[in-house]
């Protein structure tokens, strides 16, 4: 066993309840900047959905460019063709241009309709996207509303949190390097909890029951020694010393 003074356990048990309160505070920041990345998500998928909308818009207004130009390319070929029908000569001419003239026609009055209904769903998706903007609009004045609520709610906990890191690094300077390189260790390995009471034979890490003789060389004081079963530190307070527990 590593010999240690009483001193360094009361070091160490310090140096616990900093990096107690650094790993509490670290969880929490994680937490709310966890849920301020959610909002934000919502708002990107809001904001993406719109777009799919407004390409559907664009689509619809060129279809109905496209059609109403062809609707006017055909009735330009009915008049054009008319006005040959009373210059021809023949019979055959004839009815070849009649032909022509009818199936323009026809093929006018088709995309006529087709105009009407593509209009009427350009129209819809117009009104669509102009509500779903206005409501975009909303969506981020109440979202960046509520990323500003989360920000404020971590900014005391981040100042406290640097307070505790520095807190952490001068206790540790009272260590002897070997043993702050093991606290660190062992405190990476169990969720930042390297230091635990033993309290009538237990183990407040794990919660196991050690072995008399440790708990008795623990309540020396005098030695480095570590739980059998999670490796962490073990310490015996005084009934007037606070206790590290497990939350």
């Amino acid at each position: 066993m590593q010999e240690i003074t009483r001193e360094d356990i009361g070091v160490l048990v310090k140096l616990q309840k900093a990096e107690t309160e650094t790993v509490r505070i670290e969880s929490f920041l994680k937490k709310i900047e966890t849920e301020k990345i959610g909002v934000e998500k919502e708002l990107i998928a809001f904001k993406s959905a719109l777009e799919n909308h407004k390409d559907e818009l664009a689509k619809a207004a060129a279809l109905c460019r496209d059609t109403e130009a062809e609707v006017q390319m055909l009735g330009e070929r009915v008049i054009r063709s008319n006005e040959k029908l009373r210059q021809v000569k023949t019979n055959k001419e004839y009815q070849a241009l009649q032909r022509e003239v009818d199936d323009n026609r026809k093929r006018k009055e088709v995309l006529e309709t087709s105009f009407i209904k593509f209009l009427e769903d350009k129209e819809s998706k117009e009104t669509f996207v102009s509500q779903r903007e206005v409501e975009l609009a909303q969506l981020t004045e109440k979202i960046r509303t509520e990323q500003e609520e989360i920000d404020k709610k971590g900014q005391s906990d981040r100042e406290l949190l640097n307070q505790y890191r520095r807190q952490r690094e001068e206790i540790g300077e009272k260590l002897e390097s070997s043993l702050y390189r093991q606290f660190n260790q062992i405190s990476n390995a169990n969720g930042g909890l390297a230091v635990v009471e033993v309290r009538e034979r237990l183990c407040r890490g794990c919660f196991m029951s050690i072995p008399h003789q440790l708990y008795i060389e623990v309540q020396r004081c005098n030695s480095l020694i570590l739980c059998p079963q999670c490796n962490r530190i073990l310490y015996f307070a005084q009934p007037e010393e606070s206790t590290v527990q497990v939350d």
